[in-house]
């Protein structure tokens, strides 16, 4: 008699920018048409008898409940007692919930995490940290450098998932870091540790565990060369929260932006200011990418853009410069490549403004990355600025969204943006003709109404 192997083996193709799979390979993804994403992993099907069965989330498994009945008492959300941390979170970790975190590697994300839970382990929270890249002595050396190495918080140097999971069903902490989860792996799954295979399964793992012992469980990710999380983007499908650390390593400051949130606002951000002794909370943030004390400029204007919940300013730099190529160059750095080549086109058509052999830079001071469109007039008057040679204020803000026809569009929430630049001390504005005013703005801000490209450029040349 032959015997027969409960553990079937296949081969997939998974996609590492979708998730899906398909069962032949193919230089492009059938489903969301990436190049050269299909990657071969063995899937391992077993046998339900043989003891692999349903996962249940929170509750027993295949068993239906009625909505009314689920108990929501115990999901008070658990404060960081970091004030930017939990306005990216929505308010705090929520109970059971599975966070993401990814960014460049020495952004930050081990610092930010291991702070964290010291402070939280003061609160009287109990955190389990788990190194899979680092030993526990390197760990303690980072936690002195960090002024945090009396807490009480729980360390395991462990790759296993199995053996973490087993130490945390022992333990039962309230709030369990794994950093990173490139390095788990499972014991019984072909593939190495960061395979699609391994970190699909891993995290599945984890979601599960998360959901139905109620642990908050925070996982840190490698990026890619592309600013992606590492691995397939069914990650991201997969946990409740995903933030992600920009900037430059080089500078002091950092973003902490959220992706995705199940329990409160996407696209909120939080600033940190990386110090000797970690990171710290900037409440202010608008002030660090506005820089006082310098004389105007020309090439610079002031703008406001909303992340979540707050109007941040910001300043938007340009240069224009005679091209010594046959082609010229158009470089823009925190700014959407395709609308500077758009917004050129429109300076050229309604503005007047000649540049076409002209080499354009332009980017957002501060490292920020900014893609509301609120800021395409800021950037069409700083290249006109530029290149006339006309300097604005400091203390006048641009707000406006340029359409094909060179009408400037009215943007959303003009009033809260220009609250908060009469905060700053901002004493003038040109904004869209459309636009809501709050009458307190009014009062403290000279504030300019145009209707057409060619209208700010012409309140630009008055200014010389």
């Amino acid at each position: 008699m032959v015997a027969v192997n409960k553990n079937k083996k296949e081969i997939e193709f998974l996609c590492t920018e979708c998730g899906n799979t398909t069962p032949k390979w193919a230089g492009k993804c059938p489903f969301c048409g990436a190049w050269s994403s299909l990657k071969e992993h063995v899937v391992e099907k077993l046998d339900v008898a043989a003891g692999r069965g349903g996962r249940g989330l929170g509750g027993p498994v295949h068993q239906v409940v009625s909505l009314k009945d689920v108990a929501t008492e115990d999901t008070k959300r658990l404060s960081t007692a970091n004030t930017e941390f939990d306005r990216v979170l929505g308010g705090g970790f929520a109970p059971g919930s599975l966070v993401l975190i990814g960014g460049d590697p020495g952004i930050g994300k081990s610092t930010l995490v291991l702070t964290t839970l010291a402070t939280m382990n003061a609160a009287g929270v109990k955190a389990l940290y788990v190194s899979g890249e680092e030993s526990a002595c390197q760990v303690k050396l980072r936690s002195e450098r960090l002024d945090v190495a009396g807490s009480d918080m729980l360390l395991l140097c462990e790759t296993s998932l199995e053996k973490i999971i087993q130490q945390a069903n022992e333990i039962k902490p309230q709030i369990l870091v794994i950093d990173s989860i490139q390095t788990v792996y499972k014991g019984d799954l072909n593939g190495t540790p960061g395979s699609a295979a391994q970190l699909r399964e891993c995290t599945l793992d984890l979601m599960v565990w998360a959901k139905n012992s109620g642990c908050i469980t925070v996982l840190i990710g490698h990026v890619t060369k592309d600013g992606q999380i590492a691995g397939p983007r069914i990650l991201e499908h997969m946990v409740d929260t995903v933030v992600y650390f920009e900037g430059d390593r080089n500078h002091q400051y950092r973003l902490l932006r959220t992706i995705k949130n199940r329990f409160g606002a996407t696209d909120e951000i939080g600033v940190f200011e990386m110090t000797s002794h970690g990171l710290a909370s900037v409440p202010n943030p608008s002030k660090v990418f506005l820089q006082e004390g310098v004389p105007p400029t020309p090439g610079s204007v002031v703008c406001c853009t909303l992340e979540g919940s707050r109007a941040l300013l910001f300043e938007t730099q340009a240069l224009v410069n005679q091209s010594t190529f046959a082609v010229p160059q158009r470089v823009a750095a925190g700014i959407d490549a395709k609308r500077l080549t758009i917004i050129l086109a429109l300076l050229e058509k309604f503005g007047g403004i000649t540049i076409g052999a002209s080499d354009v830079f332009a980017s957002i001071a501060g490292g920020m990355k900014v893609n509301d469109t609120s800021s395409d007039l800021a950037l069409a008057l700083a290249i006109a600025s530029n290149h006339l040679g006309i300097p604005l204020s400091r203390q006048t803000i641009a707000i406006g969204e340029l359409g094909l026809s060179g009408e400037i569009r009215s943007v959303s929430l003009l009033d809260q943006r220009l609250k908060e630049a009469r905060r700053l001390g901002m004493t003038e504005a040109i904004v869209p003709a459309g636009g809501n005013i709050p009458a307190d703005s009014k009062s403290s801000l000279k504030v300019t109404r145009v209707k057409t490209l060619g209208e700010a450029i012409s309140w630009l040349m008055d200014k010389q």
